[in-house]
């Protein structure tokens, strides 16, 4: 598995908590999207783990082409119908 798979053509609206860790599903394999449910352990993909700065709302990528992860930057609009079915 080179590519990710695409696990959704939107973006997930995830409400971080300020100072609690996050691991954001790199892979798209994952059950429990846009987060890291392990299914990546057959692939060369790993989690981005990091810790959030502050408590709000962001909208986190679930086709996995984002330039900016785990933030959606509208590359779900781009994809190509083959692209979509991973």
């Amino acid at each position: 598995m080179d590519k990710p798979k695409v696990a959704a053509d939107s973006p997930a609206q995830v409400e971080l908590e300020e100072g609690k860790k996050y691991a954001y599903c790199t892979c798209g394999l994952s059950e429990t999207q846009p987060f890291c449910d392990g299914k990546h352990m057959s692939t060369d993909f790993r989690p981005h783990v990091f810790t959030a700065e502050k408590t709000e709302t962001c909208y986190f990528c679930r086709c996995k082409q984002t330039g900016d992860a785990p933030r959606c930057d509208g590359s779900h609009k781009k994809l190509q119908e083959p692209e979509r079915k991973g």
